[in-house]
């Protein structure tokens, strides 16, 4: 079970929306209130990623809504745009 008031989770979820510049990532979307630090990798599916922040992004509620119980469908083009961000 996921602790959200985990030190360590609180230093992930705050780098991966510094590094999105408190900003959804989906295309043309910029919103930026009620965001979600999203695992591109399943939480559960993988726990040695859980606090890579390459593992991470920004999305909007209404965008983190959209893809639930889709999420691997869309872990290609999570980490494409992340890699874009990387350089």
């Amino acid at each position: 079970m996921r602790n959200y008031k985990d030190p360590q989770y609180i230093k992930w979820r705050k780098a991966v929306y510094t590094r999105d510049n408190f900003c959804c990532q989906w295309p043309n979307c910029n919103f930026r209130s009620k965001l979600n630090a999203h695992h591109i990798k399943k939480w559960s599916d993988y726990p040695g990623l859980r606090y890579n922040i390459d593992n991470g992004i920004t999305l909007c509620y209404q965008h983190h809504k959209m893809i639930k119980n889709m999420e691997t469908d869309y872990e290609y083009f999570f980490f494409k745009i992340i890699a874009n961000k990387n350089g």
